[in-house]
């Protein structure tokens, strides 16, 4: 009898867009980077400058919608794996493990291993 194999659990990530992050394996160690995007179902993260790679891509082809992409090479970030990375606490500037934690106010929050400090996200707000 023939059975569906069972989707990967889906991993909870607690980085987000916006934080800063170092890696800590890999052809990039060392580099700092922004987090762009999160792919949880794949368990990977894009990160700012880190992992370019290049494709060459031919004249004319759309690229999901109805203009016409120029040929030639392109660089574009890659995924890599979300344990290849670590957060930098904005406070001690340190890349960290975090620890999660309940504020007193109830609300979760990350905290950092090196300093304590609970780990606040800083909202971008565009200048106008």
């Amino acid at each position: 009898m023939l059975k569906n194999k069972s989707k990967p659990k889906q991993r909870w990530l607690d980085l987000a867009p916006g934080d800063n992050v170092v890696v800590v394996a890999g052809k990039d160690r060392g580099k700092q980077g922004e987090v762009l995007r999160t792919l949880p179902g794949s368990g990977k993260i894009v990160v700012r400058g880190v992992n370019v790679l290049k494709r060459h891509v031919k004249a004319g082809q759309s690229a999901g919608g109805t203009k016409a992409v120029q040929g030639g090479v392109v660089d574009f970030e890659a995924p890599l794996s979300y344990s290849n990375v670590m957060l930098v606490c904005p406070h001690c500037n340190q890349p960290t493990r975090v620890k999660h934690t309940v504020l007193d106010n109830g609300t979760k929050a990350l905290e950092c291993r090196q300093c304590g400090e609970p780990y606040e996200r800083i909202k971008k707000t565009e200048a106008q």
